[in-house]
């Protein structure tokens, strides 16, 4: 059964609006960070990892934001267009504006953590009039994230783009992609979510994200079937509620909920997790695939990525998590 009707006959397939960063992963891994002396550059930024996440699984993708006009913004740009992705939306600044940097602290495959340079970075300086709402119009998924929704004038851009995709009856996917650091307070936070939730076809994030949203909603026992209720008395179709360890659950507006069975992994990082989970899933419902198939191949990307040092560069192609399922149900992988 499809939950999510995508459009056909559309030049690309799915599109993301928001961060684009660098993501430099600690070489020197068991140790805390104040013990690193090393590390390697990848790009980063969810809604950036996402689509190239998509791009690998051969989808035809597209990318809206803003870089900065140095060398860190022509790495960005160079690493999206060789790996397939339209780049005719992505904006150079021209307030020297800096590229975010994220420093990754892998203690172990249990405790990483991330340490954010994000003042005065160049993806939160997108304009509304930037943003092509033909560029939009011609993409069957369009994706915000949580962290472009931070600051004006990104934060404008983002609702301009939620506005082209309506018009456009493109799908809309919201990455929560929660990050406390760049917003000034919680009751922000919870208002800015609120609004460009209402707007979303499908929304994906963590408990605890979700509970971030409802800072102003009565769910004192923290129940997903009230969270998503309340999505499903807009225009959302699908919710997936992610629970860490205990897994993900997909709830739909028929008042089903879906589980998928997990694959064990070799942890190196935790980190990279979400973002090709959601490539995965959102392709598998491309597809045209159950919400169960979609949601086992998208831990499949997922443990693809965190048995690898980077995001970005795991991404896996369609091969990749094929092979990855078929050799976790021969049992030649086991969980680290």
């Amino acid at each position: 059964m499809s939950y999510v009707s995508f459009p056909a006959s559309k030049r690309l397939d799915f599109t993301a609006i928001g961060r684009l960063c660098i993501d430099l992963n600690a070489n020197e891994i068991n140790r805390p960070m104040e013990e690193t002396m090393t590390f390697t550059k990848y790009v980063g930024g969810s809604p950036a990892n996402i689509t190239i996440g998509m791009s690998r699984l051969g989808m035809k993708t597209a990318f809206i934001g803003k870089i900065a006009n140095d060398q860190m913004g022509r790495f960005i740009h160079r690493y999206l267009e060789n790996n397939g992705i339209d780049t005719s939306n992505v904006v150079t600044d021209d307030t020297g504006a800096v590229t975010g940097l994220a420093f990754t602290e892998i203690k172990s495959p249990a405790d990483c953590s991330i340490l954010m340079y994000r003042d005065h970075v160049a993806d939160l300086k997108l304009k509304s009039r930037e943003v092509q709402e033909q560029l939009i119009a011609d993409s069957r998924v369009l994706l915000i994230s949580g962290t472009a929704l931070a600051q004006s004038p990104s934060r404008e851009a983002v609702f301009q783009a939620l506005t082209y995709a309506r018009r456009h009856g493109v799908v809309i996917v919201f990455d929560l992609d929660y990050r406390p650091y760049t917003w000034t307070s919680p009751e922000e936070t919870a208002v800015y979510y609120n609004l460009a939730a209402e707007k979303c076809d499908i929304i994906l994030g963590t408990r605890e994200e979700f509970d971030m949203m409802e800072t102003f909603d009565h769910n004192p026992e923290h129940s997903d079937q009230l969270t998503a209720q309340k999505w499903f008395d807009f225009t959302a179709k699908i919710v997936v509620i992610k629970h860490g360890k205990q897994g993900s659950i997909a709830y739909t507006r028929e008042g089903l909920s879906h589980r998928a069975a997990s694959y064990p992994a070799q942890v190196v990082k935790t980190f990279g997790a979400g973002d090709s989970y959601a490539a995965g899933f959102l392709y598998g419902l491309m597809q045209g695939w159950s919400i169960e198939r979609s949601m086992g191949y998208g831990s499949a990307a997922a443990c693809i990525v965190i048995s690898s040092h980077s995001c970005s560069d795991a991404m896996p192609t369609v091969d990749q998590v094929h092979d990855y399922i078929e050799r976790c149900n021969r049992g030649e992988i086991t969980m680290s």
